[in-house]
């Protein structure tokens, strides 16, 4: 079993893209810190001069770490662990066979449960029903090669 990997969200961007996205990061930057310096010094400095400010820089900042492809939501399925990058903002998550003790499988999520007594939770979206199938069925071959029990259970509305 090879590395499967599948994204978890529809951003698919050409270098194009993703350079034009760190450019527009950087120009939204600098203008929150043009106007921090500019209007610093004046005496109407209220509360919308810093909102304008941390929104720009937080958007700039958006923009740099998704144009270098650090904001792409992922799982990857190998052969001896699974690695999960569930939030744009923090690292993935390597998880080694191991030490998943069982998993559970719904429609829209799945749960791995780990000997710590920890557990992950990973949330399917709606709109890309092929994707989730084949991280479900990825995920059973997973569990059968380092023989993991699976429960796949069905919500009731």
């Amino acid at each position: 079993m090879g590395k499967k990997y599948f994204a978890l969200s529809a951003v698919d961007s050409n270098r194009l893209v993703k350079i034009i996205q760190i450019v527009f990061g950087i120009v939204c930057f600098s203008v929150a810190v043009f106007w921090l310096i500019f209007n610093i010094r004046s005496l109407k400095a209220d509360a919308t001069l810093w909102i304008t400010i941390v929104f720009l820089s937080g958007f700039g900042f958006y923009q740099v770490w998704a144009g270098l492809g650090m904001a792409t939501r992922f799982i990857e399925i190998s052969s001896d662990k699974i690695q999960l990058k569930k939030s744009i903002l923090f690292p993935a998550a390597k998880i080694p066979a191991e030490e998943i003790q069982k998993i559970e499988l719904y429609p829209f999520n799945l749960i791995l449960f780990l000997k710590s007594q920890k557990r992950i939770l990973l949330r399917f979206g709606a709109t890309y029903q092929e994707t989730n199938e084949k991280i479900k069925d990825e995920i059973l071959s997973f569990a059968e090669l380092n023989s993991i029990k699976v429960e796949i259970k069905e919500e009731k509305l």
